[in-house]
């Protein structure tokens, strides 16, 4: 049963701009629907938030964030996204649409990977993650449903953004697992912590899966799986795949390491590592064939509580030999023709007593597709190659191995916060797609991050300063105010970095914010609160008084006691000066000491905040009389005559 008929979107034009033409797939938090952009006419797929989760408007606040840094990854092998926005309880986001499959189908249709096909996926999702990480961003959810594999060969990551806004916690308030419970990284499971060494480990269980035709955990129920995450390391893929080169063990073995400070950093270490195991590979162990390549794997069928269905041949795998969706132009997920495993040819039935016209139709027939196969194998095999992987490096060395491999080379230059200056961003065809072999490939050569020079926003008004800053792709950063005789109170005095220094996309800027000119405060302590109101206000200043009064020992009671900020220091005209009134002396108990030691009495009432004067009348030492009298209330040091005999 088609389910994009009973879809309300379907048909409907979001925004008064997308207009909805199919559902392709439904997820955990969004449904995603194959769309046109009116504005633009262009396809593009839209991913709207179910209304539960567009409810709460803290999810969508971080939906709306995170998207916006999502937006800001410029990387040929991530998803971009174009646009977000909301229609009444719609909440949506507008996506680079990717005709192909997902690397699920693949392994669907393909069991385990030869090691070359395996490493040739991993090592662009890899650059789009190394992006992401030395961008501050963490994808959360990397698993096979999320890598795409277009009909041109590009491979790309998707869903940046949406797992993010999700928060910083890998569990829902409920305390069920957010992310899919075969690639979630250990400290994701026990400290709902998620950061670049997360999405380390997931790629090293899609290497696994890849390699072997499996995921490296399996049980009955999600709980058995995150307990062997917790408890047990991902085995080496040689076990399941006999003869498989040791450097791929050990490759495996870093990002899937349960400690996460014994994997590589982020994604950008991890592909460096798996370069230099790929550079020790034999061609042999490279294209050698895992026997469970047989398009039927252990437990790639399974779905796992996040996947996201195609809508392609959802409905379609019923018979016991799987085969690849057909290839259906309005889906987002396709099987491009030279993913798609050949169908066995259905054994016809003979007839007995065949005519020999019979027998030459048949040589005939063969004769025909021996024919056929050979032009297949000259145009696929003998005129047609693989673009090297050359991400990340040097333009030098990416010539060379370009030119190697019998290809020209265009190279146009971009700038880049992630790739080293002179070094590859990406290449169009990308690494492992099929070029001609006598083809030409564009080669994007970073010139490193943009330069953007610190403007002059002196005399600016702060507002106008930090849009402007915006505008430039700077960020307005700590705000410090500063008294100015020339510059008017709230306007730019001076930036640091100062104007025309360089800086990269992103960088803060600070900013000195004038406070107007200097006038001294009077001092008004000891006034009446009348007086040092009208001499306050007659300098410029506003008066508030404390609704607290204060004790002192030197103002008179109902008088100016305290003043902030103090007299003769410096503020701002039509700054608020806070006035504290006196309560007078703060009293205290004395204490009654009669019939003590003069020592101990003195103490006693040394403790209590008083001073002390013994008049001694004979040698005994026994107190006998005070002055003032116990139990009286006096100002702290008042002076205590103590009589002692």
């Amino acid at each position: 049963m088609d389910t994009t008929l009973q879809d309300p979107l379907v048909g409907h034009v979001l925004d008064g701009r997308y207009r909805i033409e199919s559902r392709i797939a439904v997820g955990g938090m969004a449904t995603v629907y194959r769309a046109v952009d009116a504005r633009l006419d262009r396809v593009l797929a839209l991913k709207v938030m179910h209304p539960s989760l567009a409810a709460d408007g803290g999810f969508v606040e971080r939906f709306i964030r995170e998207a916006k840094a999502a937006a800001r990854l410029d990387h040929t092998n991530v998803v971009g996204v174009y646009d977000q926005g909301t229609d009444g309880s719609y909440v949506y986001l507008a996506m680079e649409y990717v005709a192909g499959c997902t690397l699920r189908d693949v392994l669907r249709e393909r069991g385990a990977l030869q090691p070359r096909a395996a490493l040739d996926i991993l090592e662009p999702v890899l650059a789009a993650l190394g992006a992401a990480h030395r961008a501050g961003l963490v994808h959360r959810d990397m698993k096979p449903e999320n890598v795409l594999i277009g009909d041109d060969g590009r491979v790309k990551v998707a869903d940046f953004g949406l797992v993010r806004a999700v928060g910083t916690d890998t569990t829902t308030s409920t305390g069920s697992v957010l992310g899919t419970v075969s690639y979630l990284a250990p400290e994701q499971i026990e400290h709902s912590h998620a950061d670049q060494r997360s999405d380390v480990y997931a790629c090293g269980v899609l290497l696994y899966e890849m390699l072997t035709g499996a995921k490296p955990h399996g049980g009955d129920t999600p709980a058995q799986i995150l307990y062997q995450h917790l408890h047990q390391d991902v085995p080496p893929p040689s076990a399941a795949v006999p003869g498989l080169a040791a450097g791929l063990d050990s490759l495996v073995a870093a990002a899937t390491a349960r400690d996460p400070q014994a994997r590589p950093a982020d994604a950008v270490a991890l592909l460096a590592h798996l370069r230099t195991v790929r550079g020790a590979l034999t061609q042999a162990q490279l294209d050698s064939v895992p026997p469970q390549a047989s398009g039927t794997a252990l437990g790639v069928g399974a779905e796992d509580p996040t996947t996201v269905l195609s809508a392609a041949g959802a409905g379609s795998r019923s018979r016991a030999k799987r085969t690849a969706p057909p290839l259906d132009r309005t889906s987002r997920y396709q099987v491009p023709p030279d993913l798609v495993r050949d169908e066995e040819p259905p054994v016809a039935h003979r007839r007995r007593g065949s005519s020999r016209r019979g027998l030459i139709a048949i040589v005939s027939v063969l004769a025909a597709l021996f024919g056929v196969g050979a032009v297949v194998w000259y145009v696929g095999a003998g005129q047609f190659t693989n673009v090297p992987a050359v991400l990340a490096m040097s333009s030098a060395q990416a010539e060379q191995r370009l030119h190697a491999a019998g290809l020209g080379v265009n190279l146009s230059q971009a700038y880049s916060d992630t790739v080293a200056a002179d070094h590859v961003i990406s290449t169009d065809p990308a690494p492992g797609a099929r070029i001609r072999g006598n083809g030409t490939v564009r080669v994007v050569v970073s010139r490193g991050p943009e330069q953007i020079d610190v403007p002059d926003l002196s005399g600016k008004a702060l507002a106008q300063a930090q849009q402007q800053l915006a505008d430039d792709g700077l960020t307005a950063g700590a705000v410090t105010k500063a008294f100015s005789d020339t510059v008017p109170a709230g306007s730019v005095i001076s930036t640091n970095p100062p104007p025309g220094a360089p800086r990269q996309s992103g960088d803060a800027v600070a900013l000195t914010v004038s406070r107007g000119k200097a006038v001294t405060v009077p001092d008004v302590t000891g006034s009446t609160v009348s007086d040092a109101q009208q001499t306050l206000e007659a300098a410029g200043f506003k008066v508030q008084i404390s609704p607290t009064p204060v004790y002192s020992d030197t103002v008179p009671k109902d008088s100016v006691a305290q003043e902030s900020p103090a007299g003769g220091g410096q503020a701002a005209a039509g700054d608020t000066i806070t006035l504290a009134v006196s309560k007078g002396q703060q009293l205290f108990k004395v204490p009654d000491v009669t019939g003590q030691d003069v020592g101990a009495a003195t103490k006693e009432l040394q403790a209590a905040g008083f001073k002390v004067s013994v008049i001694q009348l004979f040698l005994t030492g026994k107190v006998f009389s005070q002055t003032p009298g116990a139990d009286s209330m006096q100002p702290r040091n008042t002076t205590i005559t103590l009589w002692a005999r």
